[in-house]
Order: C-alpha cells, then sequence, then structure tokens
C-alpha cells in the first residue's frame, strides 16, 4: 500500500524540537484516538540517535528483552547482560546513553497493561534528572491523559510536553485522496480527518468502492472500527456504542437517551462526559449560552466516520453479515445526502474561525435554536461573533442542488432580528451552498466547497 505523504502538525513538531534540544531530560506524553497518526508523526521527530520501541501485548520480561535489543541498535552490547527489570534497564540506560537522545516508547498503554508499577518507575527516573528524553505515546486516551493530568498519577506535574494529536482538518483530504469541491466534502463526511481511512481509501476508484469493500463487507477492515474505538479506552463498549448510535439516528437530548434505554439521566452523566472528553461526541447549546446554566443541551456525534457508520452500517448489521450489501447501499444512496448535509453544516460553523469574512475574524460559529425575542421558535444554522466582539455573522448552510437565494436570506434577516443581546453589531450574512450561484446580489456572501476546503488546511 502506497503512503501518504505527511501532513500538517507542524505546531506539534516544533513544541517536540524545542524540548528535544533543550539540555535538561524531559517527558514528553503523546496520545490520541487509534488511526490518527500518532506513530507516523514520531517517525517525524525521532533523529537517527534517538530509540523508538514499538510496544505489544507480551508478557514484561520479553517486552524488557526486546527493547534491550532495540536499545543495542545504538548503544554496542547494550543488550549483554539480561535485565531483570525496567529498574534495571534505565539504570543502565541512564549511564550509557549519550545526553540528549530520546527512548521513545510507543503504544506505552501496553507496557502499564502488563506492569501497572512502570510509572512510579517512571516518576522515579525523571525526578532523578536522567541524562535521556522520554518520550511516551498511546492510544487510550483516557489512560495516557490521565497519567499526565490527574493528580493521583505519579508521573502528574512531570510532563514538560503533552500533546493530543487530533484528526486533521477537512482541507487535507483534497491532497489525500485527490479529489476537490463536492467530492472532497463527500468523502470528507464518510471518512473525516483520521489520516489511515484515508490512505485506506486512496487504493480505491472511488468513494462506494472503498465504502462497499472496508465499511458494508462484513470482512472489510473497518467494519468493526467503532467497537475498537471504544474498547481502546473502556472495559465495556456495550452502553457507549448504545449511547453513540442513539444519539446517530436523532436523540439528542440528554431525556430521550435516557428513556430509549431505560435508565435515570443521571446515571447516564459518566460515559456521556467520557465520550465527550475522547472527542467522539460533542454537546451543544444555543448561541449566547453556556453549558453550565442553559437546560438546552443537545448531544452530536463529533465523527463523520462514526455518524456514517451509526446510521448506515448499525441499523443493518444482520443483513451485512449475510453479505447482502446491494439494499444497504441503495439506502445508502437515498439518504447520503442527508447525512453530508449534516456534515456540511458543521464544516459551516467550525469554518468561521478559519475564514475572514468581510475583512474580520470570527470566533467557531454555533447554532440558535428557542424562542426569539417574540416568542416564535426560531433556529439558524450558524451564529458567530467575532474577535473583537463588534461584529456577529449569521448563516445558512445548504446541501442542495439548486437553493433560492432570496428566499434564504429573507428568512435568515428575519431570524436574525429576533435574537436577543445582539443589538448594536455590525451584522455579516454568509451562505454556505454546494453550488454557489455565478451571480450573487446585495451585500451577502455564499461560501462554497472549494473555499472552505482551501481555508481548512
Amino acid at each position: 500500500m502506497k503512503q501518504l505523504p505527511f501532513f500538517d502538525r507542524h505546531d506539534e513538531i516544533k513544541r517536540i524540537y524545542r524540548t528535544l534540544r533543550s539540555a535538561d531530560s524531559s517527558l514528553i506524553v503523546i496520545f490520541g484516538r487509534r488511526r490518527c497518526g500518532k506513530s507516523r508523526f514520531l517517525q517525524q521527530v525521532v533523529q537517527d540517535r534517538d530509540i523508538y520501541y514499538l510496544a505489544d501485548t507480551r508478557e514484561t520480561a520479553l517486552q524488557i528483552k526486546t527493547l534491550a535489543d532495540e536499545i543495542a541498535k545504538k548503544i554496542p552490547e547494550f543488550n549483554s547482560v539480561a535485565y531483570p527489570s525496567w529498574d534495571s534497564l534505565f539504570s543502565m540506560l541512564n549511564t550509557r546513553a549519550k545526553p540528549g537522545i530520546a527512548l521513545v516508547l510507543d503504544e506505552f498503554p501496553y507496557l502499564v497493561q502488563q506492569y501497572p508499577p512502570l510509572t512510579s518507575i517512571i516518576q522515579k527516573l525523571i525526578d532523578g534528572r536522567p541524562s535521556f528524553h522520554m518520550v511516551i505515546c498511546g492510544s487510550s486516551q483516557r489512560m495516557m491523559q490521565g497519567m499526565a493530568l490527574d493528580s493521583s498519577s505519579p508521573v502528574y506535574g512531570r510532563a514538560t510536553e503533552i500533546i493530543k494529536i487530533q484528526p486533521l482538518e477537512a482541507g487535507w483530504i483534497t491532497k489525500a485522496l485527490a479529489v476537490k469541491d463536492i467530492p472532497a466534502i463527500e468523502a470528507y463526511s464518510v471518512w473525516g480527518g483520521v489520516p489511515r481511512y484515508w490512505e485506506l481509501a486512496a487504493q480505491f476508484n472511488d468513494l462506494q468502492e472503498a465504502v462497499s469493500d472496508m465499511v458494508f463487507d462484513a470482512h472489510g477492515v473497518l467494519h468493526e472500527e467503532p467497537q475498537r474505538l471504544l474498547l481502546d479506552d473502556m472495559r465495556s463498549a456495550t452502553q457507549p456504542h448504545s449511547v453513540l448510535s442513539l444519539i446517530a439516528n436523532g436523540c439528542h437530548r440528554l431525556s430521550e437517551i435516557a428513556g430509549r434505554l431505560g435508565k435515570p439521566g443521571p446515571n447516564l452523566s459518566h460515559p456521556l462526559n467520557t465520550l465527550v472528553e475522547l472527542g467522539y461526541i460533542r454537546r451543544e447549546v444555543p448561541f449566547g449560552e453556556s453549558v453550565k446554566s442553559t437546560k438546552r443541551t443537545l448531544y452530536a456525534l463529533n465523527d463523520p466516520f462514526l455518524l456514517f457508520w451509526y446510521r448506515f452500517v448499525h441499523p443493518n448489521r444482520s443483513a451485512l453479515e449475510l453479505g447482502r450489501t446491494k439494499g444497504v447501499i441503495a439506502e445508502c444512496k437515498r439518504f447520503f445526502p442527508s447525512h453530508v448535509g449534516f456534515v456540511w453544516e458543521e464544516l459551516a460553523r467550525r469554518s468561521t474561525a478559519f475564514l475572514e469574512i468581510n475583512g474580520v475574524h470570527f470566533k467557531p460559529g454555533q447554532r440558535f435554536w428557542g424562542p426569539g425575542m417574540d416568542g416564535v421558535p426560531i433556529e439558524v444554522d450558524v451564529v458567530a461573533e467575532s474577535i473583537d466582539g463588534k461584529h456577529v455573522l449569521f448563516g445558512e448552510a445548504k446541501w442542495e442542488e439548486k437553493t433560492d437565494l432570496g428566499a434564504c436570506h429573507a428568512a435568515l434577516m428575519k431570524a436574525a432580528g429576533q435574537i436577543p443581546h445582539l443589538s448594536g453589531k455590525n451584522r455579516h450574512f454568509v451562505y454556505w451552498l454546494k453550488h454557489p450561484p455565478k451571480k450573487i446580489e446585495g451585500e451577502s456572501l455564499v461560501i462554497g466547497p472549494s473555499q472552505i476546503l482551501e481555508a481548512m488546511r
């Protein structure tokens, strides 16, 4: 399989290089969900003199022996003796390593699963100011983040850098899959910003072929992907699996989710908070309100691939297991535009922070829903305040073949005048359209797929 070029991550690489150039030893913690390119990222920062080790699930004694063999490639005869413990190996490395090298332990959670006291050993090592830098990396987000930020963790407060590798922005998919505009948005609505998904999809001629082979086929590499993601961070995937399925298929309020599961709402606080922390779902509140003060919180899937999977794979598991994919493909084609429209709307809100609109820089957009100042319910797809607080943006996102821009503008102006607490600000009206018109009348600004993709990379 052809490896894709390395995209973005410039800020993260800069931070790592700055730390590794320091004369003082450091502990760097890197984490993020599966397939987001953590190992590829490490390849960009590891130098020839550094020691890179990819851990696995074997017993501790075998892991120590394999790491000693890896170190021996940089430090001759390092593996000529047997090391009975992690303590003894790190002690010898501290004695023999040239100052400033980095020991990189990839998939570090596997080592801790086999030997939980390892974090305490690393604490003592770091406190003793070793001669080398240590970089630990892993896909278990809760374990890695907890180890660095939980005050009960032995290594709490000792990390010089804590870097979370996030999915890439939508614009990079144009280079990864050699697609532009509408096809690029459609591809992003399935694969999201996960580089490994892009790399796998690049093998196929088009999006439908890739989805049929990797997602719909019961033997496909991504057919069981959500369960793998959830089990990286949870003992059981059953409850979060159910929650994600309900949210993807229209249950956005806590009361709705709890009612469908037959459980009290407070019992779902922990799994919902966990899914938010992992980046799989997001909380939405109306523009102008906060999560702490409002009761109008909605939950939405934050990851396009999970949204696609729970909409089209999960409800059709039985048919797909029997190899009856034609009906599922037909259903996907029928409802795919509405799925893309959901992702397009979220891209519109996110893009306000990347676009300079009428010479003004805005914060990320939010939805507004609820009663207007006259008590009549209204809904606006995008509302964003400028960085300086002097401007406000109102927008609508439409993923349809033809949009009546005049009618859309009239409706948006009426709704914008009903949103509380925004009087006295300069107003901007923006429309995110699948097919921007060639001629635009008035002061409205229309943004199409090409502008979003160019800005979001």
